[in-house]
């Protein structure tokens, strides 16, 4: 901070003074003008104390927005990697060289300056574009540029989650991180931010409702003492803004080395093509599910009937379905069934299950007794 104030001081100083010269500069241009209107000393030592004032001023007032723009391009230069930041300094100093030498013939014409001036900035502008172009064939001829600097890693800790839309809005990641099961930093990008801002002011009630609820889950998320929630913005430099929310962020998360959090298909896709680790809810609650072995009994009530005749469907807490034969005309009922068979699909898993009868519990009591 204190090094920050002196180079302020300093930096206002000089353009202050660079003001009040070219307010004398000013004034020495006037002078022969002035002599013609017959003024006494005190009138032009006053004019040209005014000009000086007045060049000061400008000065002044000039360098404390220059010194704020300076300090907020610097601090944008630290998230640039080091070989955009070497290929820009060889178009620039490419660029410069190009420029001169080819004006170099007309340096003493009248208007040989104000051309220079234009082919420089054109030159330095075509050497940085192709300098920026050839990034590959300079980490080539110098390896060492391609390496990460440590910055992303100051930036984002280990084992850091960052959120995808879907998942926020889903809102069990909230209860998930309550119990303590997912440790770490959670991130979660401007641009999501943004695109939950846009769904919940959507003029769609649906979509209204949906973005709302997303934010509120966030809200939860930041009330949990053991979770750190962060809002990440400080994209890498080769982070696209025009592309797709999904893409941006499995492409964020390959940079800053984080983990994926979602229950997005095509996210964890996306993820996989890219090399990025992915936690995908639905996998962990399909993993939670109860296990049921033939021959088990469980207590289900039918719902509706099922696609073949005689069949009853009904489902546990957790969504499995349990298809029950014969036990249609169980419709609304709370039935006993027995396992036979259970089936993973796309979809989820499936139990085949058998209704309870009399006859079902004096079977299973004459099999228990031929085994004994």
């Amino acid at each position: 901070m204190i090094l920050l104030r002196g180079l302020w001081s300093l930096f206002v100083a000089a353009v202050t003074l660079v003001g009040v010269i070219v307010g004398k500069l000013t004034f020495n241009a006037l002078e022969p003008r002035l002599i013609g209107l017959n003024l006494s000393q005190f009138q032009e030592m006053s004019f040209q104390i005014g000009l000086l004032a007045v060049g000061g001023l400008i000065g002044f007032l000039f360098s404390l927005y220059a010194f704020r723009a300076l300090v907020s391009f610097i601090n944008r230069l630290e998230s640039v990697s080091l070989l955009d930041k070497v290929a820009a300094s060889i178009g620039v100093l490419l660029g410069l060289v190009v420029a001169l030498l080819a004006t170099a013939p007309i340096a003493e014409v009248n208007f040989g300056l104000p051309i220079r001036i234009f082919a420089s900035v054109v030159c330095v502008i075509l050497g940085v574009g192709f300098a920026v172009s050839a990034k590959e064939q300079i980490v080539y001829v110098f390896p060492s540029l391609s390496m990460r600097t440590p910055i992303a890693e100051e930036q984002v800790p280990a084992r850091a989650k960052m959120l995808d839309t879907n998942i926020i809005i889903d809102g069990r990641i909230a209860d998930i991180c309550s119990t303590g099961f997912l440790e770490g930093v959670i991130l979660v990008p401007g641009f999501v931010l943004r695109e939950l801002h846009q769904i919940a002011d959507s003029p769609d009630g649906l979509k209204r409702a949906r973005g709302r609820r997303g934010l509120e889950v966030l809200n939860r998320l930041k009330k949990i003492p053991t979770v750190d929630v962060r809002v990440f913005d400080n994209y890498p430099p080769s982070d696209q803004p025009t592309e797709d929310v999904d893409v941006r962020l499995v492409k964020l998360a390959l940079e800053l080395g984080a983990s994926v959090v979602t229950n997005d298909y095509s996210v964890n896709e996306i993820a996989q093509l890219h090399g990025v680790r992915v936690l995908n809810v639905n996998e962990l609650a399909g993993a939670m599910r109860p296990v049921y072995l033939p021959g088990e009994e469980i207590v289900v009530t039918i719902v509706k009937e099922g696609k073949e005749p005689g069949q009853g469907v009904a489902y546990l807490d957790d969504g499995t379905m349990v298809v029950v034969e014969k036990a249609a005309r169980h419709v609304g009922q709370m039935v006993p069934a027995v396992v036979t068979s259970a089936l993973q699909t796309s979809a989820g898993k499936m139990i085949f299950s058998d209704l309870v009868t009399d006859e079902t519990e004096q079977q299973n009591a004459r099999e228990s007794k031929g085994r004994r």
